[in-house]
């Protein structure tokens, strides 16, 4: 007997936003990767890109979203670009003495 697929919720614009999201935030050392119970070093690079890939987003879909989709992506933007600032200090801090 083959085991019962597990359920996954429906992907939808919403879902893919947090999760690129959340990677973003990975990147940003705030949350632990999948796997690892603590947040690793930041990877700016990476972190950027991912607010960058966003924004692309955001701009690709004006005018085409409802209201809380363009909520959920436009506080998405805003707090991911601050988080980078943040991060982007502390590692300035680290390196310059």
């Amino acid at each position: 007997m083959s085991p019962e697929p597990t359920s996954t919720p429906p992907i939808t614009f919403t879902l893919f936003v947090l999760s690129l999201a959340a990677s973003a935030e990975i990147h940003l050392g705030l949350m632990p990767p999948p796997g690892a119970d603590k947040p690793a070093e930041p990877n700016l690079t990476e972190a950027s890109h991912l607010i960058e890939l966003l924004a692309m987003l955001r701009e690709k879909t004006r005018n085409n979203l409802d209201e809380s989709e363009e909520q959920l992506l436009e506080g998405a933007l805003y707090d991911l670009r601050l988080r980078y600032v943040e991060a982007a200090a502390r590692q300035k801090r680290v390196v310059e003495p």
